[in-house]
């Protein structure tokens, strides 16, 4: 096969990808799933636990699953992981009560590790296999941006299917899921991986723990592009009880869930301008301030002018993912890439299982306003600490 035809198939596997991006994100059942459950005899406190297990589930694998992408390849685990995905839905579409939920998010939750992380990982080493990866941070940005125009699109439509029943749009996700399978299998797996792979769970630890010691850029990419993920995926699960406790109409949920996702849609395209523009300190320096400043003035401002910080919030969203993903794929290697933003993803579900139950407590017996600043005083003085190193010395 010659040169030209390898950087074409590269070249396609950035569309396939995107088609799982879009199975992943186009979410029907998500603006709905809290009446869904409580049409099936669930309680908010089961509700918890049961979105506990789905993070148990993805922690338990998210490590042991990028070592697998890294070893056994990128193409095979994301097939895997889309089958995987695609039978959890099938789960829940004829399941009933809790038990049976918790088949289906132990399914899903395996299946999302086995996606999040061969991803990027993918991505990047296609780029590399065509020496294209300065157009990392655009492509990642894109790739973002289809995920939350999906989501947006998918909240809207996900309305309509549940006016059927509450069980239409598990129906569709299951149809919805199944695309990512055969994008996954015409994937075209790059061969740059250097011939000592990790084969050994042994080999595994002993290099992350070699990272984490000796590689401090590194180091501070992951738990800094970590932290942050815990932030906007707790910030997520803080939206509808913020609509609920300004008594945003029920009918207007999907409308401006649709719009925040829009919002990350949109910034998320432009994150490599807005790197370029200000350079890499002070795009650091500016998601972490507005990211921390849009909880505590959320939290403080519960009405509907407390809106515009929910979308300064997601717009700054849009932004830090494809960077900070970026910073650490510039500085590991691509036989333990999917390996090192597992490792990203990992710290992020822990430490979502950590404190989600707090902030779930203090919302239900303090208030929302608390929550809403604990959470944003954790993430500024964390991001800091972790930051600290490159403001002083910025990377290269």
């Amino acid at each position: 096969m010659g040169q030209n035809q390898r950087l074409a198939d590269y070249s396609k596997n950035i569309i396939r990808l995107y088609l799982i991006k879009i199975s992943k994100w186009f979410n029907l059942v998500m603006p709905v799933v809290v009446l869904f459950y409580q049409d099936n005899g669930m309680g908010m406190h089961e509700i918890f636990v049961l979105k506990a297990i789905y993070s148990v589930a993805i922690v338990f694998m998210e490590i042991p699953s990028g070592w697998m992408a890294d070893v056994w390849g990128r193409k095979k685990t994301l097939l895997l992981g889309s089958i995987l995905g695609t039978a959890g839905f099938f789960i829940y579409s004829f399941s009933y009560g809790f038990w049976a939920f918790v088949v289906a998010e132990i399914v899903l939750g395996i299946g999302h590790s086995f996606v999040s992380g061969a991803d990027s990982a993918m991505l990047f080493d296609s780029l590399k296999a065509s020496e294209k990866t300065g157009k990392y941070v655009k492509l990642e940005g894109r790739i973002t941006s289809i995920g939350n125009f999906s989501e947006a699109i998918a909240g809207i439509a996900g309305g309509f299917l549940a006016a059927i029943s509450l069980r239409t749009p598990f129906y569709f996700q299951f149809g919805v899921a199944a695309i990512a399978i055969p994008a996954a299998l015409t994937l075209v797996e790059p061969k740059i991986h250097s011939v000592k792979h990790l084969h050994s769970l042994k080999k595994m630890v002993q290099n992350i723990q070699r990272t984490f010691i000796q590689n401090q850029n590194l180091r501070i990419a992951i738990l800094l592009s970590a932290v942050t993920g815990t932030a906007t995926l707790t910030f997520a699960w803080f939206v509808q009880p913020f609509f609920k406790a300004i008594d945003l109409p029920v009918e207007m949920f999907g409308i401006f869930w649709t719009a925040l996702n829009l919002t990350v849609g949109i910034s998320s395209v432009f994150a490599h301008n807005f790197e370029k523009i200000t350079g890499k300190k002070w795009s650091l320096i500016t998601i972490i301030l507005l990211l921390g400043f849009g909880y505590l003035f959320a939290g403080i401002s519960i009405s509907y002018y407390g809106l515009a910080f929910l979308f300064l919030f997601y717009l700054i969203r849009g932004l830090a993912t494809p960077i900070l993903k970026n910073y650490i794929n510039q500085y590991t290697e691509s036989e333990v890439r999917a390996t090192m933003l597992s490792v990203r993803n990992f710290v992020i579900r822990i430490s979502f299982a950590a404190i989600g139950p707090l902030l779930g407590y203090i919302t239900d017996n303090i208030n929302l306003t608390s929550a809403f600043i604990l959470a944003g005083g954790i993430y500024l003085l964390a991001a800091l600490i972790i930051v600290f190193p490159w403001l002083n010395s910025p990377p290269d």
